[in-house]
């Protein structure tokens, strides 16, 4: 039995005698030996999966929200789109509303404008709108201006000469001033001299002269802040005041108030019974009117009768109506010319002057 062992341990021992030799060599020797990757291709293919495996959840990210963004632009596009459609719409609807509220005053005008006739000249700017009638009544020949103010400095009132106490023409002040047209104002006095307004004057928002209560029929007439015509007695400073005059002058008589003439004062119904005549009215709209009537002397033969006028503002759809300055001093320049005919031959030289601008 040990033999057998013994031999079997031999041959064992011979058969491993070999392997243990190369084994020996091998660690005693320099030699290296190196794999290709080719002799790890699964740890190869778990090394090429992992960067697939953390880009996907970021390329997934980052076409979302590329997505996203497209999306947020379509909707910020149809915002835009539908805020313009929205915004042209109320402009439309604006622009109708507008017309549409226009539409009586165009009626209007287009009735006050009929009874006075055809105009023969008109100036239109961004500033007002001014139109010259011939009138032709039966005793005498007239003129109307009516006027559409659109700007606060479209009117206003000037002292001749730009001083208290000068007087100039209405044509000399127009051209001085650079006015398309001018009506003479209030009345004057003379004194020393010199030629002063009558009463009451304001130019410029500021009194030129004193105030003065209402005596012998006198009115103040003008224009206020707002472009309408304030007339009238004003017992007080006070109550005109309260107006916010702008510019305005004095006179007598008062002719029109709402429409219904005024009664006139005996002394003004034959002192002259005729003679040329100014007067200023007003319309509903704040249209301005303007009547001038022709006559060859101050004698009281020839021109227009308080009354007529009267008749005449009525007849045209005035409210309220002042007789300005007349006789020599009525003068009406349009355009750089003087429309009517002088009684004197020629233009008055006047204290005040309605002056248009253009």
């Amino acid at each position: 039995m040990n033999l057998t062992v013994k031999a079997l341990n031999r041959t064992a021992l011979l058969a491993c005698a070999p392997f243990l030799g190369i084994m020996l060599w091998l660690m005693m020797s320099d030699i290296v030996i190196e794999l290709s990757d080719a002799a790890f291709p699964a740890a190869k293919a778990e090394q090429s999966m992992l960067p697939e495996a953390d880009i996907s959840p970021a390329s997934l990210g980052l076409d979302r929200a590329q997505e996203t963004a497209e999306q947020t632009r379509e909707s910020i596009q149809k915002q835009i789109k539908l805020y313009n459609q929205t915004n042209a719409e109320m402009a439309k609807i604006s622009s109708m509303a507008a017309s549409q509220a226009m539409k009586p005053l165009i009626v209007y005008d287009r009735n006050i404008t009929n009874k006075l006739g055809k105009p023969a000249a008109t100036i239109e700017s961004d500033k007002l709108r001014a139109q010259l009638f011939y009138i032709q009544a039966a005793n005498f020949k007239a003129y109307a201006l009516k006027v559409k103010l659109k700007s606060a400095d479209a009117m206003t009132m000037t002292l001749g000469g730009d001083a208290l106490g000068k007087a100039e023409t209405t044509l000399a002040a127009a051209s001085r001033h650079g006015a398309v047209a001018g009506v003479n104002a209030g009345g004057f006095a003379d004194g020393r001299g010199k030629r002063y307004p009558l009463g009451t004057t304001i130019v410029d928002g500021e009194y030129v002269t004193a105030f003065e209560a209402p005596r012998d029929n006198l009115f103040f007439v003008g224009l206020n802040d707002k472009n309408e015509l304030v007339g009238g007695k004003f017992p007080t400073k006070g109550q005109l005041d309260a107006k916010k005059p702008k510019f305005g002058a004095t006179f007598v008589p008062v002719l029109l108030r709402g429409g219904a003439p005024q009664p006139i004062p005996a002394k003004w119904q034959n002192s002259p019974k005729r003679a040329p005549r100014t007067v200023i009215a007003n319309y509903k709209d704040d249209q301005l009117l303007f009547l001038i009537a022709d006559g060859y002397n101050e004698s009281g033969s020839s021109g227009a009768t308080l009354g007529e006028m009267q008749l005449l503002l009525q007849r045209y759809g005035a409210v309220d109506g002042y007789n300005l300055d007349g006789g020599g001093s009525s003068s009406l320049v349009f355009n750089g010319k003087v429309v009517n005919k002088p009684s004197d031959g020629q233009l008055r030289k006047l204290p005040t002057h309605f002056l248009f601008f253009k």
